[in-house]
């Protein structure tokens, strides 16, 4: 049974308010886990033989705070946006293409609807700040704080109906260029480590981004020490908009699954600012950008899947989600030992 009550997250007015709010993290539940600890150990089945889904198991209780777990209510949260950076030529694509693909989600014909449809998720589309593209991040600061701010409230929306689990995802050309902006900022190494094809540039366009992306950094290294200023500064809005959706989810004790390389690079941003603030996130896949499995290992995450993917908009997240799932069905589903008349161990 749940025994905890959830309050409606205070309003975010400005990033000293968001450091707040990573100042006062709920921890997860003891016994909870504790209790999906013992029945894991009584169920028909050698111990630790399902592996990495009996942690699962565990955390998912841990987090939601409840035993036996559920995952009846499945969240999927798309970020888009726009930066100014496109301009600067770093994209395979044109920057139309984000208000483009927000129209498809609506419609319904994206790669992440068919995942919902399919798996039973429900959807949610934030196109942030009409789509109007911040500043140039090799030329200015990529947002005020009051921007930054709104697109981390619009963000903590998602969990307002307190979901199961929360996926997140995004759209939003040249954001791979401000991902790997982000991680060279946070985790240092050379511009080339963090950059890679992103929607597919060739080798001379991926040296041109690290070029592009060593030129922001340098830019904006007078906030090297303060996460949440290079979020303002070399983020965009919904890398924003996930951290908030993080945060919040923290607070409402919804698990969060976090998608690929640009999810990475916004939960990278709380991790610098407080490691245990992403510790209720799991990640979801490993994707193709060559940078994004060195992010998650800064982050000591370990990915569920590794499909080769490189999509975005919550793909690889909806899809690691169907592994919760299991884990949750095999935990509470199967029967104990006592229950099935099954010797165990020591029978």
């Amino acid at each position: 049974m749940d025994t905890h009550t959830f309050q409606s997250l205070p309003d975010v007015q400005s990033l000293e308010d968001v450091r707040a709010l990573l100042s006062a993290l709920p921890a997860p539940d003891a016994e909870t886990r504790e209790k999906a600890r013992r029945r894991d150990a009584a169920l028909t089945k050698p111990p630790g033989a399902l592996g990495r889904l009996e942690e699962i198991a565990a955390f998912m209780s841990a987090w939601q705070g409840r035993h036996p777990p559920r995952l009846e209510r499945v969240t999927v949260a798309v970020f888009a946006a726009n930066h100014g950076v496109a301009a600067r030529g770093v994209s395979a694509f044109p920057q139309d293409v984000t208000a483009q693909m927000v129209a498809n989600f609506e419609a319904g014909g994206a790669a992440i609807n068919q995942l919902c449809r399919a798996f039973g998720y429900e959807l949610t589309v934030l196109p942030l700040h009409d789509l109007k593209p911040t500043g140039d991040i090799s030329r200015e600061e990529a947002m005020t704080e009051a921007q930054c701010v709104r697109a981390v409230r619009a963000g903590m929306t998602v969990v307002n109906e307190r979901p199961d689990l929360l996926c997140i995802g995004e759209m939003g050309i040249a954001n791979t260029t401000v991902a790997s902006a982000l991680l060279h900022a946070l985790f240092g190494g050379h511009a080339e480590d963090w950059v890679g094809p992103g929607t597919g540039v060739d080798a001379a366009g991926v040296r041109h981004k690290a070029a592009v992306v060593a030129t922001a950094v340098q830019r904006h290294a007078v906030a090297k020490d303060d996460p949440l200023e290079l979020l303002r500064r070399l983020g965009g809005f919904e890398f924003a908009a996930m951290a908030g959706a993080i945060i919040a989810a923290r607070h409402m004790r919804a698990p969060v699954m976090l998608d690929g390389f640009m999810t990475a690079a916004a939960a990278a941003v709380l991790h610098a600012a407080a490691p245990e603030s992403i510790a209720h996130c799991l990640a979801g896949h490993v994707s193709a950008e060559p940078a994004h499995a060195r992010a998650l290992a800064h982050m000591n995450l370990r990915p569920l899947l590794d499909l080769d993917m490189r999509l975005g908009e919550a793909t690889g997240a909806a899809l690691a989600a169907q592994v919760v799932r299991a884990a949750v069905e095999t935990h509470n589903g199967m029967a104990t030992f006592a229950e099935a008349g099954v010797s165990g161990k020591d029978g």
